[in-house]
């Protein structure tokens, strides 16, 4: 195991000692091959530069209570990128081949697992890009799968504390029809311009639909749900990244009792509830202390702790992930090391 101080990590890149890559060429995918450069030599013209023909995931694997490394709910991150693919209309990476990728890389790089007990974890990026050269507005018909690997803290500073958010009606993620339902590196980037002015003054950012600017979409690279009255509520909309966290949570709330909602959460109604959280592979769980709403100057406040039901949830989804409890669902891909 490398000498690592876990306890200080972010949720940052650390250089590891490989990747892994597949070359997709004349139909078909070459085995996975752990490689120790991580670079990649492509043509300057190559279609993910030229048209951001593109797509990623974000997973992460965990040294459980009892040794085992687990891997959570992967096979439903290569059904999301396989999505993202047909959208792109790239080469589609089958399920078997991502699991023996993700699971090559995890273990060529073993040594930067966090151990059990630190909180920290490993984080698995796989990525999917278009190399063939264009000039002409077509799709490549060559692709590269790659995988990166690095251990990694907690996604906020605050860890599990709460963080405030803002509202941003002037900037959109992803349009209405568009790939905000996709896990494309373009929907990122273009939201720099609103997330990093808010990250610089200590706040995140809540986007509203692009059609009214009237719901609840997303927060910053994550989904967000609230409570009500006990009841979990996320919003609904085919702009919306399908979060597995998410998905988790709320089939989680079905196991404890808790009702689920997912409909249209108009801005209007904010104040009508009493806890609200991000939620995603990054931070899990990240409560909300407050809602600013600049443009009419009101404010929802949440609380400086996170409430109740956001405990339980988190409780609930990291002793599975660790394996402090029994893994009814069998959401734990147990790798065989």
């Amino acid at each position: 195991m490398k000498e690592i101080d876990w306890s200080k990590l972010t949720f940052s890149y650390t250089p590891t000692d490989y990747i892994v890559r597949c070359h997709y060429k004349d139909g078909h995918w070459s085995a996975p091959c752990a490689t120790a450069d991580p670079t990649i030599s492509i043509h300057v013209a190559a279609a993910a530069l030229q048209y951001a023909q593109q797509a990623f995931e974000g997973l992460k694997a965990y040294r459980q209570a009892d040794g085992s490394i687990a891997i959570f709910r992967p096979e439903l991150n290569a059904a999301r990128m396989q999505a993202s693919a047909r959208a792109m209309y790239m080469a589609e990476v089958p399920t078997e081949l991502f699991m023996d990728a993700i699971q090559l890389a995890v273990m060529k790089n073993i040594d930067y697992l966090p151990p059990y007990g630190t909180g920290a974890t490993m984080y698995i990026r796989p990525i999917l890009f278009g190399t063939t050269p264009k000039v002409g507005v077509s799709p490549a018909n060559e692709f590269e799968f790659c995988v990166v690997v690095t251990p990694i803290g907690s996604y906020y500073a605050c860890g599990f504390g709460t963080t405030p958010f803002v509202i941003n009606r002037h900037i959109d993620r992803a349009a209405p029809f568009g790939t905000g339902a996709y896990k494309v590196g373009g929907n990122y980037a273009s939201s720099f311009r609103a997330t990093e002015p808010a990250h610089e003054a200590g706040v995140g950012v809540v986007f509203l639909d692009s059609a009214e600017h009237q719901y609840l979409d997303e927060c910053g690279g994550a989904n967000i749900f609230l409570v009500k009255d006990g009841t979990y509520v996320t919003p609904k909309s085919d702009s919306i990244l399908p979060s597995i966290i998410n998905r988790t949570l709320m089939e989680l709330c079905s196991d404890m009792g808790i009702g689920v909602e997912e409909r249209r959460i108009a801005v209007t109604e904010l104040g009508t509830f009493q806890e609200a959280a991000s939620c995603g592979t990054g931070a899990a769980i990240s409560p909300i202390s407050r809602i600013i709403d600049p443009d009419n100057g009101i404010t929802y406040e949440y609380g400086e702790q996170a409430g109740e039901v956001c405990q339980r949830l988190y409780k609930a989804l990291r002793d599975i992930q660790f394996g402090r409890v029994a893994d009814q669902h069998q959401w734990c891909y147990i790798i065989k090391s």
